[in-house]
């Protein structure tokens, strides 16, 4: 797992020519088939000295995972590798994500950057981000 933490905010920036028919887009029909990257499930939560977070990566290895701490938010981006079933497989079933994910999170208070815990635990990512004493 790598960290990395920046000195400015957050911002998410739309690139790209934009669609003429940009409202037709927005169903989650559509976002299936055109989206590249899966978001993983998350929780985020505050205690009286903490901000914890819980993101949901079964079946990711912990060199595939990237956390970059900014000053307003916390955004988490990987590849989940599933193996390969062989050409004789034959799906049945195909819920399990796989390919490059992102989880963009805002922070819902100051924390001290400097003392970022992340642990990686059957499955889970347990970010803790302490506040400033």
């Amino acid at each position: 797992m790598s960290y990395r933490r920046t000195t400015y905010r957050y911002a998410r920036v739309r690139t790209g020519p934009t669609w003429p028919f940009d409202g037709a887009w927005e169903s989650e029909q559509w976002r299936l088939l055109v989206r590249a990257r899966w978001r993983p499930d998350a929780d985020i939560y505050e205690t009286r000295n903490t901000v914890e977070m819980i993101v949901d990566l079964a079946g990711v290895d912990d060199e595939d995972i990237e956390v970059q701490l900014f000053d307003d938010a916390i955004v988490i981006e990987g590849r989940r590798r599933l193996p390969s079933c062989g050409e004789e497989a034959v799906y049945h079933a195909a819920g399990i994500r796989q390919g490059p994910f992102r989880v963009e999170l805002p922070l819902p208070t100051p924390i001290d950057a400097e003392h970022v815990e992340a642990r990686y635990e059957r499955g889970l990512l347990h970010v803790t981000l302490p506040k400033p004493a």
